[in-house]
């Protein structure tokens, strides 16, 4: 595998990631619980799309192939999407999607903190930028976390269950390949070792302030770094994917 060939692996995954996550918040948009959380949610989703947009570009760029962000998102098919099998995981009620967001975010915070240092001039500038957006993800999901964990007798046992059933697809976003190791060799990518040590830590610190129980579960799924999904996705696919097949080229 060649540096540009990594590169490329690298940018979609994490484009994928922001795009599949940023696509199952949306489905909240005019359902969230109370109206200022509704427009919080689809906030954290434009950002998650708009941070996919730039990586899905830069893909394309590195690839030279002629293809654009609206291909790669629109006419790659289900094995070709390289998304964390965390992110397409259903909403479910609340406390879910909250616990899948505090997961997802206290992981991308952390990267993106060390990817300000790549050597490639595109990433580190697309990680200073999006740091500052999840920031704000991060705090937003730990404060729910800690105030659905240190509420009610219910909203502590739906959170505990929450953290407990997404927890096997935390490991995925840790684990490491060809690809990632290339990259961090190259000061182009980020040592995922470095940002699992300082997810352990908020995590462990964020949910014993929520007086809830860190999950123990040892087995992680993974699969979706090699393009192995859920059944999940394909639904997602369904929807985000249509119109564009439907009518190849639109604009709008």
């Amino acid at each position: 595998m060649t540096k540009e060939e990594a590169l490329l692996e690298y940018c979609i995954r994490l484009g994928d990631d922001s795009l599949i996550l940023g696509h199952r918040l949306s489905e909240w948009c005019g359902h969230g619980p109370i109206l200022e959380e509704d427009i919080a949610m689809t906030n954290i989703a434009l950002d998650l799309v708009g941070q996919s947009r730039t990586l899905l570009t830069y893909a394309g760029e590195v690839e030279g192939k002629g293809r654009g962000e609206d291909d790669l998102a629109y006419m790659r098919s289900e094995r070709e999407f390289k998304n964390a099998l965390l992110t397409e995981q259903p909403n479910g009620h609340f406390g879910d999607t909250m616990a899948r967001q505090f997961y997802f975010s206290a992981y991308y915070y952390f990267f993106l903190q060390e990817l300000v240092n790549s050597k490639d001039e595109t990433l580190a500038a697309f990680a200073e930028k999006s740091l500052k957006e999840v920031t704000y993800h991060l705090r937003h999901s730990s404060e729910w976390v800690i105030r659905l964990g240190d509420g009610t007798e219910e909203s502590h046992q739906k959170i505990q269950e929450s953290l407990e059933n997404l927890w096997r697809y935390t490991g995925e976003l840790f684990m490491t390949d060809e690809v990632s190791d290339m990259l961090a060799k190259e000061g182009i990518g980020v040592d995922l070792t470095q940002v699992k040590q300082k997810w352990d830590e908020r995590v462990k610190q964020v949910l014993e302030q929520a007086t809830l129980t860190l999950p123990e579960g040892t087995w992680m799924a993974e699969g979706g770094r090699k393009g192995v999904h859920t059944e999940h996705l394909g639904y997602i696919l369904s929807d985000l994917q249509y119109l564009q097949r439907s009518y190849p080229g639109l604009k709008w």
